[in-house]
């Protein structure tokens, strides 16, 4: 699983930011939280647990609750005799907190139920309505963002034009075709497309069960100038506002990934990959190589893409829903008859085919594989390999091949100290070298590579 990285620092101008305090307002007393008093106390007692003797200010930091909030929890702990008042440090201004030995017991008794240890979470029904609210169906893609966003990328128009309404539909996106046609890499693009802020956050609580959410790995926190920060100052901690998330999948992708993941080790739930990627993109790519049957992964999505609500289960046997809300893509080298049953297929709407280059199409590639790599053009080396190489071997154009052969012809012009000069022995040794030749006859196969 990859997750790709979009970096940019949002001015509040920006008409893609969303109004973070009407979605999430901070709490100013204990009922906004939406959590029960029970649950609050026992998060304060293992911070203070794992922290020790804090102060509101740290407290405040770790739990992402305001001073108010976590003045009344605290207020309760004291009259329960959990938690003790200490005096002001050397370091701190304030006065500071501890458990008690009472306090301690209920700390450990609340680690044994759950081991998160983390900001406060929010209620899976306060989720829902800001995953509704921000949903990845409200985006629009013109063909004019799309001529833009791949301005630098060589593409057939016909292609682009399949692929532009396809994205704007917000429907789950078939990508089909043979090897290196650029499926994953045209996947991988797409993934970055939607772009722009949601609230992400830190974790969410069906009942008083804590499952972690936000994952740096996948969640990337957005970087606001000053005027943003100021701006962005009354939302809610507990959530974090971050890129759009994109994540990709490839052969490693197992059917319990998508469902909720508990450690007995640490007593901790996480959320399944599809939950992370809520409000963005999911690629599944080199669907059919998955160790799990294309058959039971289509079963798994087809309630949630017609429903938009998925059903997750807790280890407790607690099953809840969960709005199903992103834009699937799934790539694939094989033929979709022979993965999905036509139920299927029809939920997905978009199946986009994938095939080789024009001639004129190739040479683009070649020539910007040349400039990338400061390899010398030649308009001969070049003729040689789409009239010599490819049409004596019949091997159709494809996108990959620039790429692959050029860097391999390189690797032999730099061992032999030639430069980045390319000649056409150099050439020749790259394709006997980039395709596997079955007896005298030259059948080829294609490694399966994509770009």
């Amino acid at each position: 699983m990859t997750y790709l990285s979009q970096q940019e620092k949002y001015s509040v101008t920006d008409h893609l930011m969303p109004d973070v305090v009407a979605l999430a307002p901070r709490p100013r007393k204990m009922i906004e939280t939406g959590l029960s008093r029970n649950y609050l106390e026992e998060i304060v007692a293992k911070h203070l647990y794992d922290g020790g003797v804090q102060d509101l200010q740290t407290l405040i930091a770790r739990i992402a609750l305001s001073g108010p909030v976590l003045e009344e929890i605290i207020g309760h702990l004291r009259n329960s005799h959990y938690v003790e008042v200490r005096g002001m440090s050397d370091h701190n201004v304030g006065l500071r907190y501890a458990l008690t030995d009472k306090g301690r017991a209920l700390a450990s008794a609340a680690l044994l139920k759950s081991g998160y240890l983390g900001p406060a979470p929010i209620t899976v029904e306060h989720y829902a309505s800001i995953v509704n609210a921000q949903t990845v169906h409200g985006h629009e893609i013109t063909k004019e963002k799309m001529q833009s966003f791949f301005s630098d990328v060589i593409i057939d128009s016909n292609l682009l034009n399949e692929l532009g309404p396809a994205m704007h539909s917000g429907r789950p996106v078939f990508l089909y075709g043979p090897p290196g046609t650029g499926k994953t890499y045209i996947g991988q693009r797409l993934a970055r497309l939607l772009s722009g802020p949601v609230l992400i956050p830190h974790a969410i609580a069906i009942g008083e069960t804590t499952i972690q959410l936000f994952d740096p790995v996948v969640h990337q926190p957005i970087e606001l100038n000053d005027d943003g920060m100021r701006l962005q100052q009354g939302f809610d901690p507990r959530l974090l506002l971050c890129e759009k998330p994109a994540i990709v999948s490839g052969g490693e992708l197992t059917l319990d990934m998508l469902e909720i993941q508990y450690s007995e080790n640490t007593k901790t739930y996480q959320a399944p990959l599809h939950l992370k990627a809520t409000n963005g993109i999911y690629l599944i790519d080199d669907l059919g190589r998955q160790r799990v049957d294309p058959v039971d992964l289509f079963n798994r999505w087809i309630v949630p893409l017609e429903n938009k609500v998925d059903y997750l289960n807790l280890g407790t046997g607690k099953r809840f829903p969960i709005p199903f809300d992103m834009v699937l893509l799934f790539s694939t080298n094989l033929n979709p008859v022979d993965l999905a049953d036509d139920a299927f297929l029809r939920r997905i709407g978009h199946k986009i085919h994938f095939r080789p280059v024009s001639p004129v199409e190739y040479k683009q590639i070649w020539k910007g594989v040349c400039a990338e790599r400061s390899i010398d053009y030649d308009a001969d080396l070049l003729d040689f390999a789409i009239n010599h190489l490819h049409k004596k071997h019949e091997v159709s154009l494809l996108p990959c091949h620039p790429r692959d052969l050029l860097g391999m012809a390189l690797d032999q012009a730099r061992y032999l100290s030639n430069n980045n000069s390319i000649t056409q022995d150099m050439l020749e040794k790259a394709w006997s070298n980039y395709f596997i030749s079955l007896d005298s006859d030259l059948q080829t196969v294609s490694p399966d590579m994509h770009i």
